[in-house]
């Protein structure tokens, strides 16, 4: 059977690291003698859509012209995050192409097994969802906990900025400001009382 592997980590920048999935994912496929057709790997978080995660979209292209016969991930979580809804679309695209699916490290998660299959996605969906939007409220609490402590959080309000930018302008170039504030060059301009 030729197989495809999806591993997704949400970033690359705290240690995070698809190997430790594709590693075990190889193993798999090698101790059942399947094929691997491809290893599609993204550093995005799984609530992002198909269209935010290249390797995600580019899965789904590659099944549409039957490349390969299942796709195989780590778990449904690092699959996708977006919630019942558009995890049974995918699993259905998936299914309308004739592709199989299989979870490793939840081995009921199978076309194998349909009715059990479809109940569990179902139920482990919806708890993916909940523990983004619980990662989405504890963000907001410590954003909030920064606010209270006085912390700016985001971009400064106009007038700071205008004050700030004219200030920086005696000395540097719209670029060297853009780039110390991570504005735009435009923004730099709009907001400076130097020319």
């Amino acid at each position: 059977m030729k197989v495809a592997i999806y591993s997704r980590v949400s970033t690359k920048d705290k240690g995070q690291d698809t190997q430790n999935q594709i590693l075990q994912l190889k193993k798999y496929c090698k101790s059942r003698n399947f094929t691997i057709y491809h290893i599609y790997e993204d550093y995005e978080s799984g609530a992002k859509g198909r269209k935010e995660r290249e390797s995600f979209n580019q899965l789904f292209k590659d099944a549409r012209q039957h490349k390969f016969s299942m796709v195989l991930f780590w778990s449904l979580d690092r699959f996708t995050r977006e919630g019942i809804f558009k995890t049974m679309i995918y699993l259905k695209q998936l299914d309308e192409y004739g592709i199989k699916f299989h979870s490793y490290s939840e081995e009921y998660l199978t076309t194998d097994n349909e009715l059990v299959s479809q109940i569990l996605l179902s139920v482990m969906s919806y708890f993916a969802k909940l523990e983004r939007e619980k990662i989405s409220e504890r963000t907001k609490a410590g954003i909030e906990r920064a606010r209270a402590k006085g912390k700016q959080i985001g971009r400064p309000k106009k007038d700071k900025l205008r004050l700030e930018i004219t200030e920086m302008r005696k000395s540097l170039s719209v670029r060297q400001v853009a780039t110390k504030l991570r504005i735009s060059p435009n923004t730099v301009q709009k907001y400076s009382q130097i020319n």
